[in-house]
């Protein structure tokens, strides 16, 4: 007897569905890594900034309390011309009036620097985050032996580890100089309430002279040369994440501090001559320090930045003085050793998979 066993004929299976472009698939490798490190990369930057707003606004009323205790109620200024402003209500707007051009340029400088150090906790907090982040991206994953699932799918060790290259060098960067712009335009806000309080145009005396749009657009400007500065550290972090089988901070940190040891040693005993220090700022400190925000500036250009000159508080981050790192042997020298540094911890990771 012949039996006749009906198969389902497979399903047609639609043109391209087992392929996914690798723009796709690095994007979404780029969003599990937002995701899996959301508190670092998103929310220790802002929480930093909303503790900066925090502390500045406490200590705004402390000096208006202090203030209001100290000054007589009669109390006044006199000004050049002869006009006298009571100032136990501290009339900020008489003031204003008498301001010239000069001294309302250098008001912006100074209100400039008070917004950059303002600003400043969000880059702070940055630089702890990448080097962690760093330090744990490969070797985690080989704790926790989750990289076996990972290496289990269709994703390439080239890919996973640029994913988190990209991660540290270009979306940390941008969401913490996003939250930098948010708490320098709050603390713009914050002493705008000040200022209102004691009678002034924060429109005159504070968003006038000052410069937050173009503090910001140089934020964000700087961001190419940071990631090109920052790659000999997180190359380094990454190679020590993906070979250290224990404790890879230590290895970090411990590898270059000895190296720069043995070679101050070498020149104590005059085998070379002048070498330590040119050694710990070329090597030791661009391997664990390069992370550091503001650490690309040319420490020659500062000294010689004349902060007497209206305007220099902007000229520090001009993006004309910024781009000319790109020129710089020292920068392009350390984007390749981080280069080979990447390309070691993609190979290390291709067959280190143990816990």
């Amino acid at each position: 007897m012949n039996a006749v066993v009906d198969t389902p004929a497979e399903a047609p299976r639609a043109a391209g569905a087992g392929h996914v472009h690798p723009v796709h698939r690095f994007r979404w490798l780029l969003r599990r890594e937002f995701w899996e490190h959301k508190g670092g990369f998103l929310w220790a930057p802002l929480v930093a900034g909303g503790i900066s707003l925090l502390l500045s606004a406490m200590g705004m009323v402390l000096a208006m309390v202090a203030a209001r205790g100290k000054v007589p109620q009669d109390a006044h200024i006199s000004l050049d011309d002869g006009t006298s402003i009571q100032i136990n209500g501290m009339d900020l707007g008489m003031l204003t009036s008498q301001l010239g051009h000069e001294e309302l340029a250098r008001l912006g400088d100074g209100i400039d620097v008070t917004l950059i150090l303002a600003s400043s906790w969000p880059f702070i907090v940055l630089a702890f985050v990448m080097f962690f982040y760093c330090l744990g991206a490969l070797y985690d994953e080989r704790r926790d032996r989750s990289v076996l699932f990972w290496k289990s799918l269709p994703l390439s060790d080239a890919s996973t580890v640029l994913s988190k290259v990209v991660s540290a060098i270009l979306v940390a960067p941008l969401l913490a100089t996003l939250a930098a712009i948010a708490t320098l335009f709050g603390f713009l806000a914050l002493i705008s309430v000040v200022t209102m309080f004691y009678g002034g145009n924060p429109a005159t005396l504070l968003w006038g002279p000052a410069s937050p749009v173009v503090l910001s657009l140089q934020y964000l400007s700087v961001i190419p040369v940071y990631a090109l500065w920052a790659l000999p550290t997180v190359g380094w972090l990454m190679l020590c994440s993906a070979w250290a089988r224990s404790k890879p901070f230590l290895w970090a940190i411990m590898i270059p501090l000895f190296a720069g040891i043995f070679v101050a040693w070498l020149e104590f005993l005059g085998v070379y001559d002048d070498l330590t220090w040119p050694f710990f700022k070329n090597i030791v400190l661009r391997m664990l320090t390069s992370v550091f925000p503001m650490t690309f500036l040319d420490l020659d250009y500062l000294q010689h930045v004349d902060f007497d000159v209206p305007g220099a508080a902007r000229n520090i981050l001009n993006p004309v003085n910024v781009y000319r790192n790109l020129a710089s042997a020292n920068l392009w020298i350390g984007a390749a050793a981080g280069a080979a540094m990447i390309f070691g911890a993609i190979r290390l990771r291709r067959w280190r998979d143990e816990g």
